[in-house]
């Protein structure tokens, strides 16, 4: 069964600080690539409106962050648990999103997708 759940969403300050978490089931969480996107509002729910934040590939070890994210988001995984993980520091406005936790499985750009989790960040 294709199931990804997100959670930890919600809505913070500039500043502050989230966690976002995606149970993955079993299956699905030994895809070789594991990510989390986000889409702008205004944007849509459609595929090309979202945007990478961070992946981590299993092939390789990599982990690739948006520009305007890095230094101060963090991807992680718990194998054990089959869970991702984002966490989300020094959280600015235009990081208010719709984020979308996905699996690819042979990083070939064929993702399937959480249902999304929104983050509002307010001033």
């Amino acid at each position: 069964q294709v199931r990804l759940v997100e959670s930890g969403g919600g809505a913070v300050q500039a500043g502050g600080s989230l966690k976002l978490s995606c149970l993955i089931s079993e299956y699905v969480f030994s895809s070789k690539c594991l990510g989390w996107y986000r889409q702008a509002p205004g944007t849509g729910r459609e595929l090309k409106g979202r945007k990478l934040v961070a992946d981590i590939n299993s092939n390789d070890g990599r982990i690739i962050y948006a520009d305007s994210v890095k230094g101060r988001f963090t991807i992680s995984r718990d194998d054990a648990n089959h869970t991702l993980y984002l966490q989300m520091d020094n959280l600015k406005l235009e990081d208010t999103a719709l984020y979308y936790c996905a699996a690819d499985r042979f990083c070939s750009g064929q993702n399937v997708w959480g249902q999304g989790i929104q983050v509002n960040v307010s001033s």
